[in-house]
């Protein structure tokens, strides 16, 4: 099923990893490596209740509920929970609450669930960002993972006590006992001298394991189970210890409260004609010129062949490195401050970093337009020390064109055939890969997986919506569809299969010697494919089927007359750790469990300065299992 949907929410496009617009590409306010909050010891929170200790690593079974074990160290924050769960008022002592004081943060963290376990980040001690075991969950609630949690008032009527909850839009969590990555952006509320709440605060941007799951939620006011009932301009970061097991590490942050630089005694001029290049201003007489307050497009009369000159003084007060975004679409720009230049001439979009004194500097910008099929747009964005990324220009335009975006969902069981383009790794020198023969599978389930026909290779997993296709089909398109949901990589793609003279020899680089030719795949009665090839001069068939409650999926592969010394290549990453019950851990990312091996070993072996396990294929029939 393929769905278009038409947005204007810029943000939400590049939320997706690229830009269909040629205006400015307004980068969303995203947390960068900032502050960490030392996990040495506990000296960073304000009376430590006795729950939470530094530990050095923390491991979760899947099986034993609200249950996490560590070892001795430091580097990790691990909450150990009350063995009877207390009342919402008393439960409050349990909570940890940061010596940190913030108002507008961007908060960047790890944290892994102990099975069936919940906790939460409090900003400001008031704004709750759920954290749950939510692995098996398809449509996200406000108690589910990443969901901002409901208010809570007892006088409304029963049953809608809770209210202002904003359920997370799709479920990107990853298993208990795997470690999860949480992205925030947030604002507070504002208040006028008088102490006066003018506006709300907002979550403006949250993000779960990669994917976007929140975008500009007003939040009325404190959540449930809150530090505190009022608002206030700065307050602590608070984590949830009353509910269940939950650890975390590297918690990173910035803090925005510096005031922004300001654009003072601003002119422009408009020269009319086509300028692929700045031009000699004292030989060019301007067509319009006069003050204006603000940076924009509009000044010219005509939507081509013109050139916009801006020249004032960019008023600093707070000294530091600045990075400037420009967007000149359907032309060429430049970006000059303090004689220094910030952004060349050279396509539509250029960004520069300038370190800046506090004070006045002079202040220069041209947009050029001469290409006739896009609309005049100008935008201009600064970051800077203490200061989140905004628009400058008045207003960030486009080219004139609405792009629908095309998502592909899986309501039953769907197949597409694209490219699909992976990030590198060290297994491909930082390099990306281009698969040219992907088949992508996805369920009704909400967990899917690319297939890679040219080596037999389970490509990638993930949890969520399905495909984003829109490179692969709007205007003239690159063939390529992209995963929507949270995705676990299996690495650069290999041969599943290989015939080694022992289990440490290297595995093979590509298909030379291996002989093998893909045959496609048939469907089963629910259109789910089993994909079959031949190597070695054996007939294989792969079938990979969706787990239980979504929990990951499960791949059979049978083969046929196998050849002597066959092996397959289960996983690849940094680190790979055996656990119990047939158990592997791989980048504390995935789990591997093998299902059935006919008595085979594993076995976890160094290759090219990474980990894999590799297992005998003995009588030709391999059963396994990723939860993720």
């Amino acid at each position: 099923m393929i769905k278009q949907t038409i947005t204007s929410r810029l943000g939400w496009l590049i939320s997706l990893g690229y830009t269909l617009s040629t205006s400015l590409a307004l980068a969303q306010p995203a947390p960068t490596p900032g502050t960490p909050l030392p996990l040495n010891d506990l000296s960073a929170f304000a009376s430590p209740p006795s729950n939470w200790r530094i530990v050095n690593a923390v491991r979760a079974d899947l099986n034993k509920a609200n249950t996490l074990t560590t070892d001795k160290g430091t580097g990790v924050l691990v909450n150990t929970p009350p063995s009877s769960p207390p009342n919402e008022q008393s439960g409050r002592k349990y909570n940890l609450l940061t010596n940190l004081q913030h108002g507008d943060l961007d908060l960047e963290l790890d944290y892994m669930m102990a099975a069936k376990s919940n906790s939460g980040v409090y900003l400001q001690g008031r704004y709750e960002v759920q954290l749950a075991d939510s692995w098996d969950v398809r449509a996200p609630r406000s108690a589910d993972n990443g969901s901002i949690y409901e208010r809570w008032d007892p006088k409304r009527p029963e049953g809608q006590n809770g209210y202002d909850a904003h359920p997370a839009r799709q479920n990107a969590s990853r298993a208990p006992g795997l470690w999860q990555h949480l992205k925030v952006s947030f604002q507070a509320p504002r208040f006028n001298a008088q102490g006066q709440k003018t506006e709300n605060a907002r979550m403006i941007r949250v993000e779960l394991n990669g994917v976007v799951i929140h975008e500009d939620i007003e939040l009325t006011g404190p959540t449930r189970s809150a530090a505190f009932d009022d608002e206030k301009a700065l307050g602590p970061l608070m984590l949830q210890g009353d509910h269940g097991a939950v650890a975390f590490r590297n918690i990173r942050y910035v803090i925005y409260d510096k005031p922004r630089p300001e654009l003072v005694n601003l002119k422009y001029a408009v020269y009319k004609g086509k300028y692929e290049k700045e031009p000699d201003y004292t030989k060019t007489a301007p067509e319009s010129e006069g003050p204006t307050t603000v940076l924009s497009a509009d000044v010219s009369r005509t939507p081509n062949e013109f050139l916009i000159r801006y020249t004032g003084t960019l008023r600093v007060v707070e000294p530091g490195e600045y990075r400037f975004s420009l967007g000149v679409p359907g032309g060429g720009g430049m970006l000059k401050i303090n004689n220094q230049s910030v952004v060349t001439p050279g396509g539509w979009n250029g960004t520069g970093k300038v370190t800046l004194p506090k004070g006045d500097v002079p202040f220069e910008l041209f947009y050029s337009k001469f290409v006739d099929w896009t609309k005049p747009a100008l935008g201009l964005a600064v970051a800077g020390p203490g200061i989140r990324e905004y628009a400058i220009t008045n207003a960030v335009g486009d080219n004139g064109e609405e792009v629908d975006p095309i998502i592909v969902d899986a309501p039953t069981n769907t197949i597409l055939r694209s490219f699909m383009d992976l990030p590198g790794d060290k297994g491909t020198e930082g390099k990306g890969v281009r698969v040219v023969h992907a088949v992508s599978v996805g369920s009704p389930q909400q967990i899917h997986y690319t297939y890679d026909l040219d080596k037999g290779a389970l490509v990638q997993v993930w949890r969520g919506s399905f495909l984003d296709a829109t490179p692969m089909w709007h205007d003239r398109g690159d063939g390529s569809s992209r995963p929507m949901g949270m995705v676990q990589r299996m690495g650069a793609p290999m041969l599943f299969l290989a015939k080694l003279p022992s289990a440490q020899a290297n595995w093979i680089a590509d298909t030379t010697g291996s002989g093998y030719r893909p045959k496609g795949y048939v469907l089963d009665e629910s259109d789910r494919p089993t994909f079959r090839y031949q190597s070695y001069g054996a007939s294989v068939d792969d079938k990979i089927r969706v787990l239980d409650e979504g929990k990951g999926v499960q791949r059979e592969v049978v083969v046929t007359n196998p050849a002597g010394d066959l092996y397959a290549r289960l996983a690849s990453g940094t680190s790979i750790s055996a656990m119990d019950n047939g158990m592997y851990l791989v980048d504390g990312q995935e789990y591997i469990r093998l299902d059935d091996t006919a008595g085979a070993k594993a076995t976890i072996r160094d290759a090219n300065g990474r980990q894999e396990l590799i297992v005998p294929v003995k009588s030709g029939k391999l059963m396994y299992s990723i939860l993720f």
